[in-house]
């Protein structure tokens, strides 16, 4: 079934996190200009753009730092424009940062703990189960330190790790930067497996547009801090203007 008849198909459309009019500064520098967006529960949805484009900074948005000078957040019916980070995140919320931001000092299975402080106890053992039956890799380092791990198994960490949470929202920055196609192909089958078989809600940044728009649901490009355009992963990955900037060696 194609992305775009999933999307005709599900129902009922139950909006999960929604955006309008953002505006994000970094001192007098105007980074998000007005942004328009929506992502419904049991979706993933993507925005693709250029570095630098603004999306690693929605992403933050999203997360209170940098603070939304205008506009609104509002998740599951919440106005969390205003709210600080860490109330933010007990939300059922739960995100992959760029760079993933793993402690390398720390083993595989402490990191995993870390994810989990938020969660009642109980349900350690059935989650540490899921993560190492997501990624098999991690089971095999879990006495490894996270900084001793190849760039692959250190995204797949930072992914596990926001698992842990328990999230119903889990945003990725980034997943696929600077990995190689095999495991970045591995890591969106995982991706793709959640929602698919878990109905996990996914907004994904991602600079790799063609990985982005097959796995997504529906899309959004940014250019200069702005949606430029937006559709399903199928309309979008079809559009000449999307293809020649991002799929045939223009910007990336």
């Amino acid at each position: 079934m194609s992305a775009l008849e999933q999307t005709e198909t599900a129902a009922p459309v139950v909006p999960m996190l929604t955006i309008r009019g953002l505006e994000t500064f970094y001192g007098k520098i105007q980074a998000l200009r007005g942004v328009d967006l929506d992502v419904n529960q049991g979706e993933i949805v993507t925005i693709i753009g250029a570095n630098g484009a603004g999306k690693s900074t929605l992403m933050m948005t999203i997360c209170g730092n940098p603070r939304a000078r205008e506009g609104s957040i509002v998740y599951r019916g919440e106005d969390i424009t205003q709210l600080p980070t860490h109330t933010i995140m007990t939300k059922d919320i739960a995100q992959s940062p760029e760079g993933r931001r793993i402690f390398g000092r720390m083993t595989v299975t402490e990191n995993l703990q870390m994810g989990a402080t938020l969660q009642d106890e109980k349900h350690y053992d059935d989650d540490l189960k899921r993560v190492f039956t997501l990624f098999p890799r991690l089971k095999e380092r879990a006495g490894q330190r996270g900084g001793t791990l190849s760039g692959g198994e250190q995204q797949m960490l930072a992914i596990g790790r926001a698992l842990m949470g328990r999230p119903k929202l889990l945003l990725l920055d980034e997943p696929s930067l600077g990995l190689a196609p095999l495991i970045v192909k591995q890591i969106f089958e995982v991706i793709r497996e959640l929602n698919r078989n878990e109905g996990l809600t996914v907004f994904l940044v991602e600079q790799n547009a063609f990985h982005a728009l097959r796995l997504a649901h529906r899309g959004y490009v940014m250019v200069n801090g702005r949606i430029t355009m937006t559709g399903t992963g199928r309309e979008l990955l079809a559009r000449p203007e999307v293809r020649q900037a991002y799929l045939e060696g223009g910007a990336h």
